[in-house]
């Protein structure tokens, strides 16, 4: 018990076990209130035509209880173990909230769309209770990330740390060859983006949600993906799509030379991560960025941030890429 009590954050299992269970609770309780106005049974699937699938109004509200806590205690229990970091710990407790209230207003939106009708052939999905119940689910979801505050204990990010602190009391020089870098496009694309998805999914929302919450999805997609976290030490190049997604590892090495550039992201292909004839680039946006030339005879091209920042991966690519040979 012990062990289990070092390895998860007590309060976050606390809310992942008993807030799916209570939303759950009054899912139920607000379904029986409503009971003599549902026809039984009554219809949980749709077509162009009409209603298409029936069921129990017992099962109905059974299995929505059911699949209300499972959804919650899976989302939920992502924010637990202590082994994650505590950003993404918040992460999922705001996603697991925002998930678990969309799936109660969606078995709402059936329940509300049936109330009061004479034939359960004229049941229908009611898409104000979906609109503001979705609305309503994501700002909370996002309030719940920045307020929940993750417990602090030691972890495998604190191990790491240590060594690396060891590393660099034994090795004074390697601090000097090591840059960590993100780098992003400008904030007028993303300004961009949020005009070009947004306002249009708002609109699209009011008729269909779930294609308004796809466009939403695909512009926080393509965002993500104008943002790569940039590794340089001793063990060569490592380039992260969205912080997280790994598309270039050059092993030091393979590295012939490295130079800084003011670069075009048209003549690379564009933005995100792209191979364009002997290259593979990874650029969030032009300007300056760092020329990879490998020893197989490709190229490796990346977003550099600032002048100065590309110019520092570069001269460290040429120091690690010398080391690697013998050089030093």
């Amino acid at each position: 018990m012990g062990m289990i009590r070092d390895s998860v954050d007590a309060r976050a299992l606390r809310f992942a076990l008993v807030f799916p269970v209570l939303l759950a609770a009054a899912f139920v309780v607000c379904a029986l209130l409503i009971r003599p106005d549902i026809p039984d049974p009554m219809a949980v699937r749709w077509t162009e035509a009409g209603p298409a699938g029936f069921a129990p109004f017992s099962a109905f509200v059974t299995f929505g209880g059911l699949i209300i806590a499972l959804v919650g205690w899976l989302v939920l229990g992502q924010a637990v173990p202590l082994s994650r970091p505590a950003v993404m710990r918040r992460l999922m407790m705001g996603a697991g909230l925002t998930v678990s209230l969309f799936v109660t207003t969606v078995l709402a939106a059936v329940l509300v769309g049936q109330a009061g009708i004479a034939d359960v052939r004229e049941a229908r999905v009611d898409m104000t209770v979906l609109a503001l119940g979705s609305g309503a689910a994501l700002p909370l979801g996002v309030i719940m990330g920045f307020v929940f505050k993750a417990d602090e204990r030691w972890s495998v990010d604190d191990d790491r740390a240590v060594r690396q602190a060891l590393d660099r009391e034994i090795d004074p020089e390697l601090a000097a060859d090591s840059v960590r870098l993100w780098v992003h496009a400008r904030s007028s694309v993303f300004v961009m983006l949020g005009v070009a998805s947004l306002f249009p999914a708002a609109l699209i929302s009011i008729a269909v949600p779930w294609l308004g919450a796809l466009l939403v999805a695909l512009a926080v997609l393509a965002a993500a993906f104008l943002f790569a976290r940039v590794i340089v030490d001793r063990s060569g190049l490592r380039v992260f799509a969205a912080g997280f997604v790994r598309v270039m590892q050059v092993p030091a090495s393979a590295i012939s030379s490295a130079t800084p550039a003011v670069v075009r992201a048209a003549d690379y292909g564009g933005w995100g991560y792209r191979h364009h004839g002997g290259t593979t680039a990874m650029l969030v946006s032009s300007g300056p960025a760092v020329v990879v030339n490998r020893a197989d005879g490709k190229k490796v091209a990346i977003s550099g941030g600032s002048a100065d920042s590309a110019e520092r991966v570069a001269a460290v690519l040429s120091r690690v890429a010398a080391r690697a040979r013998g050089g030093k």
